[in-house]
This record gives C-alpha cells, structure tokens and sequence, in this order.
C-alpha cells in the first residue's frame, strides 16, 4: 500500500530539482552578461566560480570527505569538465544569441543519452527532442550570420557537459553533494589562471562584488548542487534526456525578460522537447534508480 507512493515521490523529486537548477541557471545568465563589459566572459567566469565556490566549501564543508584514488581522479575530471562548461559557454555567447548557444550546448547531454539508450522507446524520446532543437534554432533567420567560432565554443561546452554528467554521477555516488562543492572548487582552480590574465587587477572592482555572488548563487552554487542530488536519483539517460528543457527555459526566458517572441515553428519545437521529457519521465518510473543512490 505504501510502495507506491514513495516510488512516485522518488521519481517526481529529481525532476522537481532540475526545473529549479535550470531556471536558476538562466536567471543567472541574464546577470552575468551585465559583467562582460568590465571583466570579459574569461573574467566573469573566474569571479562567478571562486564566489561559488567559496560559498558551497562553506556550506557544505567537503573537506570531510575521505577520497580514494579513483574517487579524486573522478571529482578532478568532473571540476574541470564543470570550469570548462562555464567557460565556452560564456565565450559563446558573447557572439551567440542565448537561445541558440544553449541549443548547441545540448548536443553534449544529448549524446549520453543516445549513447546510454537500451530500448526502443527510449529513442523515440531522444527523436522528439532532436526534433525539438533541430526547430529550436532559426537557422533560416541566423545560420548564414552566426559566428562560426562562438558555435564552437557552444559545442565545445557540450562535450565538457557530456563529461560533467558522466563524472558527476560517478563522483557524486560516494561523497553526494559534497561532490558538488570540490566539483566547483576544482574548476575554480582550472578556470582563474585564464581570468586573471584577461581582466587582471579589474576583478578586485568592489562594484561587482554583488553581481558576482548574485551569479556565483544563481548560475553555480544551487544549481549544481540541486543537479548533484538529481544525478545520483535517476539513470543517466533520463537525466541526459530531461535536460531538454533546457533551450525551452531559455526561450522563455528570453520571451520574458529580453521580449523576445517566439515564432510558431518555435514553439512546436518547445511542445517536442516537453513532450520527450514527459515520455522519459514516464519511462523513468519503470528503471531502476542508480545502485549507490546519496542518502
């Protein structure tokens, strides 16, 4: 009588903490793009990790972790898979329209999700959100305009997200969301050199102290630590496949906040994505949950 219920609570949790780190993240990203003139995306990167990762060492204190070997090997991986993320977004868009970006970004959590696809019906889900993008980027209002490196740095930030899933799970399975904290803290390690040398002496500025807790809080700290939880609580594939949502969060967003309208075909292609998360969502229910689930 009473199995049921936890095993839908069980489901419906980490989908709920996706929605919030994902909504979270573009909030965030509206904010930052107001530090690019000052520090650059190199410096507002570097600013946004060390007050992230300051914050989370705080709250969450990993230094009582005990790590093994391949344990290190794991988060080490996965903070510099995170650093790298953050930072070819950021170079991305400085050139690339937002909704755009984050659609070539996809293509890293995309591919673990086909890669980590067992049955037939999970295709069907991946088909529908790879509908979904393909219509998602206006290629026939912008494609012979965009700028051929910011592209790649988007596609570059999918790959490390490829990674940050992969090695996120694996790192996140033994310490949990203490994971998240060394995470971050190691791609502030990987990520300052390149800020320091680019905006030097202008990330001492006392005015972007605020804006840059109010990125590091937004864009970093929540959210990763939310998808940490998320990623040790369900299989890989359905967290590959319900970050979908992601380009959506972004359209709206940019409908909201920046009055960008959506064109019909857009928004088809947001009924696509919804519709290959709610199928992964049902499917997920079926599967079973990672072994070595945090408590």
């Amino acid at each position: 009588m009473t199995t049921q219920p936890r095993t839908l609570a069980s489901s419906l949790f980490p989908i709920g903490l996706l929605l919030i780190a994902m909504a979270s993240i573009q909030s965030g990203a509206s904010l930052a793009k107001s530090m690019f003139p000052l520090v650059g995306a190199q410096g507002t990167t570097t600013l946004r990790l060390i007050f992230a990762s300051v914050i989370m060492v705080l709250l969450l204190r990993p230094w009582r972790a005990r790590m093994t070997r391949r344990t290190l090997r794991n988060v080490i991986i996965y903070g510099m898979a995170l650093g790298g993320m953050n930072f070819l977004f950021y170079m991305s868009v400085r050139t690339v329209p937002l909704g755009i970006a984050v659609a070539l970004e996809f293509t890293g959590p995309l591919a673990v999700a086909i890669y980590a696809s067992r049955r037939l019906v999970d295709f069907l889900w991946i088909g529908l959100a790879v509908l979904g993008l393909m219509l998602l980027i206006p290629v026939g209002q912008s494609g012979s305009a965009l700028d051929p490196i910011g592209a790649a740095y988007a596609l570059g930030a999918g790959a490390c997200w490829a990674l940050y899933i992969l090695y996120g799970q694996r790192a996140g399975a033994e310490h949990g969301i203490q994971t998240a904290a060394l995470g971050v803290l190691v791609a502030a390690l990987f990520v300052a050199p390149i800020g320091i040398v680019h905006a030097g002496s202008a990330l001492l500025s006392p005015s972007l102290i605020p804006v840059a807790l109010g990125v590091a809080i937004l864009s970093t700290a929540l959210p990763y630590s939310l998808e940490m939880v998320a990623l040790t609580r369900m299989p890989t594939r359905t967290f590959g496949t319900l970050m979908s949502i992601e380009p959506v969060v972004a359209a709206v967003s940019g409908l909201l906040f920046l009055n960008e309208v959506l064109t019909l075909t857009q928004w088809l292609a947001i009924i696509a994505i919804i519709t290959a998360s709610i199928g992964a969502t049902l499917s997920m229910r079926k599967e079973t949950l990672p072994a070595v689930a945090a408590d």
